[in-house]
């Protein structure tokens, strides 16, 4: 599972520098969040991405900050989640919150997923229920980082990402 992991850190990044060679195709939009569509040389991948509503503290300098759910079929890959706050963490200081519930992340770099497939589900299920999220995040430095994510559109973003890669 961690190989896999590092696959998909591999390819958001790649996203993210735009040195992929394929672009990924929107294939909705929804509120605050967008579904998309890739083809890569291991397959398709689909995923669900939004950014954050708001960002703490203005003083840090920082990437972008992205949450994800993705669906990679030819690798019996769903329901991943993962995010970049737009640094690189300290281990293990990821948590996303809402309302009284809390889940932590494991981190590698500048991103983090959650531990195993049961979390993943439950936390699918609290971002279809929620109408925002909040990640905290440590930077190596020490420095917490606050994201807010609105959820408004992610049932549908969601649905249509885990459609197009079925």
């Amino acid at each position: 599972m961690f190989i896999k992991k590092i696959f998909i850190v591999t390819i958001l990044v790649l996203f993210a520098t735009n040195t992929f060679a394929k672009t990924p195709r929107s294939t909705g939009k929804y509120k605050n969040w967008e579904s998309f569509t890739v083809e890569t040389d291991k397959g398709k991948i689909c995923f669900a991405q939004t950014v954050p509503t708001k960002r703490a503290p203005s003083s840090i300098q920082r990437g972008k900050s992205k949450l994800f759910v993705t669906f990679r079929p030819s690798e019996n890959i769903k329901d991943e989640v993962s995010l970049t706050s737009g640094h690189e963490y300290k281990s293990s200081t990821v948590v996303a919150s809402s309302g009284k519930k809390r889940y932590s992340f494991f981190s590698q770099k500048n991103f983090a997923w959650l531990l195993d497939d049961q979390e993943e589900k439950n936390f699918i299920k609290l971002m279809k229920r929620a109408t925002n999220l909040i990640i905290k995040a440590r930077t190596i430095k020490g420095a917490e980082t606050t994201d807010h994510y609105s959820m408004m559109g992610f049932t549908k973003a969601y649905n249509t990402a885990k459609k197009t890669c079925t």
